[in-house]
């Protein structure tokens, strides 16, 4: 192989020569020296340039694989008249190292692919970002784009095909005839193929339904992780423990919507009126404000005792919530749902998950998370429509309003047993959450340095001398690999990119609580209907979230980008939303169904694509410690329910005949900017 490929690194992108010149161009302008067109022309083609090598050494490369592969496939068809068992060995180990040095080149073009969006970045920082958005839009579109050669791989991909079909071949196949291409449910269990595989998926944005909606869970990794699996020993990972966070994401799910087809009612009771059932809904989301906050960093240093916490906070909240009617009090009632707020170990679920499943099913247990807090979304107003009785103990009152609590208090009781008695703290902590990174792998950090390590080689690193020119206010937030240690500098971090992907999320969710919080008193007001008529509908929306995201992410993103797809998502959340309000006397229930299912499909199709993108736009610094890309979302939609609940609250002084479209004003506004801020963005979503 060293004759193929002794001076790699002249094929890497010259990332040094080209943030230099970006400094160089910032100079020049400014003393006037030269027009902004000319940098456009000669940096395009500089970039040009650089991709074109890159693309070039990629194809002359999977020539050489292809032919490698031609002169294995002789040696097998040799090996079927006289078989030998040493020799199928043999030839089974070569046809791994072809996987080996096809893996080497699918990181060597990852990082090439992260050199192009850092420099971009850096040009848009620079000059206004204008330049990205230039770039992707006429090279990206082009017929014969080099551009979209560095992200799509249909030649690798053919590659990975054929030692994936010859190593399946040279298996014992006790007599099988069929092959990969029979059994795809099936594919091949080899260490080399998983690897190539999902270097693959990360190069091309792999859209298969377990990948999008693992994405939904934001748990994010390293721009550039290990070609080995990460080892996390049997002490670390433990499936119960992975289970219990599972389930405590579900309930949680469960207490938050299983009050929602009753709050008005309850408040009702009270003597309160029936719109500020938004209060006592959104008072949950007020406390998540701050408990996402402490449980993210107490999860640096246990997963045990902040479910504990979470779950006697959330036994106490619930029995306060319960007792606040025969107390007649609502100031019980809304601290019975602070307290469930406090509780919220969302963070601590999603941490566990990153920092201890093994990488082999970690998307699986992040898609396990996205779907238990979707079936208890669901589960929670169908449980509330199910609880319609009344009765008395010792003069404790349970109602349709009080036994949600009481039922919940119970479960998280029970979950509190099962949790003391079965939880497996992981074994030393600090090895948990700094893993030390594996010295054989280079990290995007290698960018400044002009990427000399020749990764298609054993050899060792060619170092190249710094010309010194240092911009020490960039330097530090780009070399630095440190995870962002305050909301201010994670803040700082955020990217025009990444800041529309967030108001996006701020959106949805604003426009799915309108929705659903004021849900009761609607359709009670306009259509008189009866607690277990709204949990029928609550639940019914609810229970569209899986099918939804199966068909995004196994059929649609397959055949649109992801920005396609959230912009038409955005603009017929927009329609949704529009089509809602009361134009016409009577309100029918026909228009406020479908209306209200278009808007909350269209927005769970655009959270799914929103957080895809979001995961690949935000920086690798926000993938782990206290303050990551996971806690930020989390914020995000927890403060759009929090505005949207005393929205109603506010909004229910005018009237519960102008509840309905004094809501939906705000939704629109910040739905048509939304719309208004990925079309200026649109360019740099690739």
């Amino acid at each position: 192989m060293t004759k193929y490929f002794g001076a790699i690194y002249r094929y890497y992108i010259n990332y040094k020569l080209m943030k230099k010149k970006v400094k160089q161009y910032a100079n020049q302008i400014e003393a006037g020296a030269v027009e902004r067109r000319y940098v456009l022309k000669d940096f395009s083609r500089m970039l040009d340039y650089q991709i074109e090598k890159i693309v070039l050494f990629m194809l002359e490369q999977q020539g050489l694989f292809a032919s490698r592969i031609s002169q294995l496939n002789e040696q097998q068809d040799s090996l079927q008249e006289e078989p030998d068992i040493s020799k199928i060995s043999g030839l089974r180990e070569a046809y791994r190292a072809v996987g080996q040095d096809l893996l080497k080149l699918l990181f060597f073009v990852e990082m090439n692919a992260i050199g192009l969006r850092k420099i971009l970045k850096k040009f848009d920082k620079r000059f206004g970002y204008k330049f990205t958005d230039y770039y992707v839009k006429t090279r990206a579109n082009h017929p014969y784009s080099l551009l979209q050669q560095v992200f799509k791989h249909v030649g690798l991909g053919a590659v990975v095909g054929a030692i994936s079909r010859n190593l399946a071949d040279l298996e014992d196949r006790q007599g099988s005839y069929l092959s990969i291409y029979d059994q795809p449910a099936l594919p091949l269990q080899d260490p080399v193929v998983d690897s190539l595989k999902a270097a693959v998926d990360r190069l091309t944005h792999s859209t298969n339904f377990l990948n999008f909606l693992g994405q939904h869970a934001l748990i994010m990794h390293e721009e550039l992780p290990s070609p080995v699996e990460e080892h996390v020993d049997d002490e670390r990972y433990h499936f119960i423990s992975l289970l219990l966070n599972l389930v405590n994401t579900f309930l949680y799910m469960v207490n938050t919507y299983i009050i929602v087809p009753t709050a008005d009612d309850y408040s009702t009771s009270l003597g309160a009126a029936p719109t500020v059932c938004g209060i006592v809904i959104g008072a949950m989301a007020v406390a998540q404000v701050f408990s996402s906050v402490y449980f993210s960093a107490w999860s640096n240093k246990s997963y045990f005792r902040p479910l504990v916490f979470s779950s006697i906070v959330l036994f106490v909240g619930n029995v306060m919530y319960a007792l606040a009617y025969d107390l007649n009090s609502i100031p019980v009632l809304l601290i019975g749902r602070l307290f469930c707020g406090f509780g919220s170990a969302r963070a601590v679920n999603r941490r566990y998950i990153s920092d201890c499943v093994p990488l082999k099913i970690r998307m699986q247990a992040s898609a396990g998370f996205v779907s238990a807090s979707a079936l208890g979304m669901a589960c929670g107003p169908a449980l509330a429509g199910l609880l319609q009785t009344k009765f008395m103990i010792y003069k404790i009152t349970f109602n349709q309003d009080t036994l949600p609590g009481w039922v919940m208090a119970i479960a998280w009781l029970i979950y509190l047993v099962w949790l003391w008695f079965s939880f497996k703290e992981p074994a030393n902590m600090d090895e948990v959450n700094h893993v030390p990174q594996d010295a054989s792998v280079v990290q995007p950090d290698k960018l400044e340095k002009g990427l000399a390590q020749p990764l298609l080689l054993t050899a060792t690193e060619n170092e190249q001398d710094d010309d010194g020119d240092q911009d020490a206010s960039e330097e530090a937030s780009e070399e630095s690999r440190l995870p962002a240690n305050s909301l201010a500098s994670a803040y700082r971090l955020l990217t025009p990119s990444v800041k529309v992907q967030l108001l996006i999320y701020f959106m949805l969710k604003y426009a799915m609580e309108i929705l659903l919080s004021e849900s009761s008193v609607v359709t009670t007001y306009y259509f008189g209907w009866t607690t277990s008529s709204v949990s029928i509908f609550l639940a019914c929306l609810g229970l569209t979230v899986l099918p939804v995201n199966i068909i995004v992410g196994s059929y649609i993103s397959n055949m649109y980008e992801d920005r396609q797809i959230l912009l038409a998502s955005e603009i017929i959340v927009f329609l949704g939303i529009l089509f809602s309000f009361q134009f016409i006397v009577p309100y029918s229930v026909p228009q406020y169904v479908c209306s209200g299912l278009i808007m909350f499909v269209a927005a769970e199709v655009l959270e799914g694509v929103n957080l895809s993108l979001l995961s690949r736009v935000m920086s690798s610094r926000l993938s782990r410690g206290t303050y990551n890309g996971g806690l930020l979302s989390t914020e995000a939609g927890t403060l759009a329910r929090v505005v949207a609940d005393a929205t109603i609250t506010l909004a229910g002084y005018l009237g519960q005949s102008k509840l309905l479209n004094v809501t939906l004003v705000p939704s629109l506004v910040i739905c048509i900017a939304s719309i208004a801020a990925t079309c200026c963005t649109y360019n740099s979503l690739y």
